[in-house]
C-alpha cells in the first residue's frame, strides 16, 4: 500500500468503512506485529484526530505500553485496573462516555474525557492486548466505534 491515507469527508461510519480496507491492505503481507500496531495507531489518529490512540500488550499480569500516537502514556497497567485493565479482565469492549465517572480510572492525562478500549483476543479466547483510544471530549465513542474497531482488531 502507498503511504497515503484516503480519509472520507462523511460521517463516522463512512470514515471507518473507507479506513477498514486500507488497514487490511496496510497490514497484509506484513508479519511484524509492532509495525502493524504502529501503522494502525497512526491511521486511526490521522483519520479521526483522536487525542490518544495506542496498544497495550499483555506481559505476565500487566499490560505494557506498545505502539501509540499522542502524548506520553502510562507504561504499565495491572489486570483489572482502569478502563484498559478492566477490558482485559472482562475480555470485552468498554465504551466510557465520561472517564471521571469510571471507578478506578487511571488518568494518564487529565485532558482525556472519554475512552474506548477493545481487547485483542486470540482464537482460544485469551486476551493478548488492547486497543485504547482517548478523546478530549465527553461522549465521543459509541456502538459504531465499538463495531468497527472490533473489526480492525480482528485483523490482527
Amino acid at each position: 500500500m502507498a503511504e497515503d491515507l484516503c480519509i472520507s469527508n462523511g460521517g463516522k461510519a463512512e470514515k471507518y468503512q473507507t479506513l477498514l480496507p486500507q488497514i487490511k491492505s496496510l497490514i497484509e503481507g506484513e508479519n511484524d506485529l509492532i509495525a502493524n500496531l504502529a501503522n494502525i495507531s497512526a491511521a486511526l489518529k490521522e483519520t479521526f484526530g483522536f487525542f490518544w490512540v495506542g496498544f497495550y500488550l499483555v506481559k505476565g499480569e500487566e499490560l505494557v505500553l506498545g505502539p501509540f500516537q499522542g502524548p506520553i502514556a502510562c507504561t504499565r497497567i495491572r489486570k483489572g485496573r482502569g478502563v484498559c485493565g478492566t477490558a482485559w479482565a472482562k475480555a470485552e469492549t468498554l465504551v466510557v462516555p465520561d472517564v471521571d465517572a469510571f471507578p478506578g480510572h487511571i488518568a494518564c492525562s487529565s485532558l482525556s474525557r472519554s475512552e474506548i478500549v477493545v481487547p485483542l483476543i486470540r482464537e482460544n479466547g485469551k486476551v493478548w492486548g488492547v486497543l485504547d483510544i482517548d478523546s478530549e471530549n465527553l461522549n465521543t465513542f459509541d456502538e459504531t466505534d465499538a463495531h468497527f474497531l472490533g473489526e480492525i482488531c480482528s485483523l490482527l
